[in-house]
């Protein structure tokens, strides 16, 4: 009897053993939240995980096999060549060498403060930005750059979006044109993977993840299914290989990145491609790297002979007028470890409708009423029946808090008809009680505006007393101080 249940229960093991590779051999499919990446058996309606409604998506997992490839699914040819990972042995901390590590300079002075000095050799960027606004014009002219100064190697540019002499055509118009730039003109995820392995470049550049489209699994262009499968074989195939890759990403009508939010923690830096289409102005700036600051910021401009950097952007910033007028006043904004001077501009007229109008550009509507307010209040200035226009130049932004003491004095010149003189900056957020608040790193700031060539700079009270050479500094503690300080306290009309 313990005999036959022993046959018994060895045959029932067998059969399960047997049921689970059955399992495996087939396609799973499970779902997905394209914003946090949350992965479950059950399609919902609402992610279980961060609330969003309607992320929820359908995803293919490719059959494995007895090797551990990925196969194609069910009648289809599978076109991804495997590739060979080499297995290296732990080792302590202290014995991995780094010495050999090289940054690739991208060209851009910009570009590479923003990566932390470089490319890292083997690591995935993903550049994103709305359409339009340059991503592929600065890769291109970055693979020209590289080409050029590594006339011994190659660099690959894969495109998905555009033929190879399309490709060409920009290229020469960016003067990008490289012997050893090789283009090439495909969606097939097996032949980007193909190229790549064939001619190991010193930097690859794939524009873009959603125009490339993998025969292993399911899924239309551009879904959650065929970017992760995409995103997910180059990081593989840049780790294995040791080679760079810059992935251009789509952004969704709302400004984030396409397709499921894991793209963004698989690569290894996420750079976001900013700017007016209005303006020349272009801001990069990394939302994540794993190999430098995410607090930098680089400053381009784009001409019609391609993206030059800007690496002292105060020009772009301030008007070339040298005589004062009434209705401006600079201040100095943070972006980053950067500080830019903003120059804001205010006209007052009279009012011939019951609702004043309020006109803004660059700068927040909802502290402009806060500020007419306090200035009314506090500052003995009505401006609550007459016309505002409040705007920045050159597509600056002045919403940080730091920027009230400026647009407070601008629109106090204007009604006055007083000027501030050029040599004159503001910086200092103005509470509801009328006091002038402290900033962070406002020491930063004052030091960029003494560079500049300003000479005077109006602050609220510090707690360590700062001398910059060039640099007077005018402490004020309330919005009344300041109006003294600047000569505008007489009423306006």
């Amino acid at each position: 009897m313990t005999a036959t249940a022993t046959i018994i229960a060895a045959l029932l093991r067998a059969h399960a053993k047997a049921a689970r590779l059955l399992h495996m051999a087939k396609s799973t499919t499970s779902y997905v939240c394209t914003e946090c990446g949350w992965t479950g058996a059950k399609w919902f309606g609402r992610c279980p995980e961060c609330g969003q409604w309607g992320t929820i998506e359908e995803f293919h997992e490719a059959r494995p096999t007895a090797s551990g490839q990925r196969t194609a699914a069910p009648g289809r040819t599978s076109r991804t060549a495997p590739t060979a990972v080499a297995l290296s042995a732990a080792q302590p901390i202290t014995d991995v060498d780094t010495a050999s590590v090289t940054r690739v300079p991208t060209g851009f002075g910009e570009f590479d403060r923003v990566l932390g000095g470089g490319i890292v050799p083997g690591s995935v960027v993903l550049i994103a930005g709305e359409p339009g606004i340059g991503k592929s014009t600065l890769l291109l002219e970055t693979a020209g750059n590289i080409a050029r100064a590594t006339p011994s190697g190659n660099v690959l540019y894969i495109s998905g979006e555009e033929s190879q002499a399309q490709v060409r055509l920009r290229a020469s118009r960016i003067d990008a044109v490289e012997p050893n730039l090789l283009l090439a003109s495909t969606t097939d995820l097996a032949t980007a993977l193909g190229l790549i392995e064939q001619h190991r470049p010193a930097l690859a550049i794939v524009d873009s993840a959603q125009t490339i489209v993998s025969q292993d699994v399911d899924g239309i262009c551009g879904g959650s299914t065929q970017v992760r499968e995409v995103a997910s074989a180059l990081i593989d195939t840049a780790k294995s290989l040791d080679v760079p890759v810059l992935l251009v990403g789509h952004v969704t009508k709302d400004g984030s990145i396409a397709g499921p939010r894991t793209l963004e923690h698989l690569v290894d830096v996420v750079c976001q491609f900013e700017g007016e289409p209005q303006t020349a102005l272009r801001l990069l700036r990394a939302v994540k790297n794993r190999f430098g600051p995410t607090d930098e910021v680089g400053c381009f401009d784009m001409s019609g002979v391609g993206i030059e950097e800007v690496t002292d952007p105060a020009g772009l910033f301030l008007s070339s007028n040298e005589t004062p007028v009434d209705g401006t006043c600079v201040t100095f904004t943070l972006d980053g470890h950067r500080s830019l001077p903003v120059e804001v501009q205010a006209l007052v007229t009279d009012s011939v409708l019951p609702t004043p109008r309020r006109a803004v550009n660059g700068v927040d509507s909802n502290r402009i009423a806060m500020l007419v307010a306090v200035l009314y209040r506090h500052g003995g200035l009505s401006l609550l029946s007459r016309d505002l226009y409040i705007s920045t130049i050159a597509g600056g932004v002045a919403k940080e808090p730091s920027c009230d003491l400026a647009i407070v004095a601008a629109l106090a010149s204007a009604a006055t008809s007083t000027p501030i003189a050029r040599s004159t900056c503001a910086i200092g957020e103005i509470s509801l009680t009328g006091q002038v608040r402290p900033v962070p790193r406002l020491e930063y700031r004052l030091r960029e505006a003494a560079r500049l060539g300003f000479t005077t700079a109006l602050v609220p009270p510090m707690r360590t007393p700062t001398s910059i050479p060039g640099l007077r500094i005018v402490e004020v503690r309330s919005l009344l101080d300041a109006l003294d300080a600047l000569a505008l306290t007489k009423r306006g009309k």
